[in-house]
């Protein structure tokens, strides 16, 4: 198998989303880290072992399972997520509920990389067909909780979000690309 080779950075479009809290999610404000929408950072050919493989050898996060998104709004408190879209495409909901005035929907496709940090509400909004992702979660992470949003969550997974260091580098570039960015912004 050829090694998968991301875009080059100066290819890659990229949005950046700061989510205010909303009812029992917090979004981005306990920390200065964005959601990150890397469009199109693979190519369209990707096979979902080739982006494992990549991952891997970038050494920033270990992929640990391949599935849909559940569509039941969600956060974890416990680590930042990693997803790549390698199958399909897919509307996402960021920010807790489709109610949430500040929520960012968001159309996904194969190649698409997003890096969701901790506290960051997400759910399928809907499946355009045959959509499949691979999750990752830092290499010296080996727990990840799912909250969704009760009261009796509040203080101490918000605690968690507060006190969880941000990735040691970039998942799809290593010691470039945005997640180092935005990593000497937060510091």
């Amino acid at each position: 198998m050829v090694p998968l080779t991301p875009k080059p950075l100066s290819a890659v479009q990229l949005t950046k989303h700061h989510i205010p809290a909303y009812q029992n999610f917090p979004n981005t404000s306990l920390r200065p880290y964005p959601l990150m929408i890397y469009h199109s950072a693979y190519p369209s050919c990707l096979m979902p072992t080739s982006v494992e493989q990549h991952l891997t050898s970038v050494g920033i996060v270990q992929p640990a399972w391949r599935y849909t998104m559940y569509r039941q709004h969600h956060f974890h408190s416990t680590v930042h997520e990693v997803l790549v879209v390698v199958d399909g495409s897919a509307r996402l909901c960021f920010g807790g509920s489709v109610s949430n005035p500040d929520k960012v929907e968001v159309e996904v496709g194969k190649g698409d990389v997003m890096i969701v940090p901790a506290g960051v509400g997400h759910a399928l909004i809907e499946d355009k067909g045959s959509f499949e992702m691979v999750g990752s979660y830092p290499k010296e992470s080996d727990n990840w909780d799912m909250c969704t949003g009760e009261s009796d969550e509040k203080d101490k997974n918000w605690d968690n979000i507060r006190k969880l260091k941000w990735l040691k580098g970039d998942p799809v570039y290593g010691d470039q690309g945005p997640v180092v960015d935005v990593g000497k912004e937060g510091n």
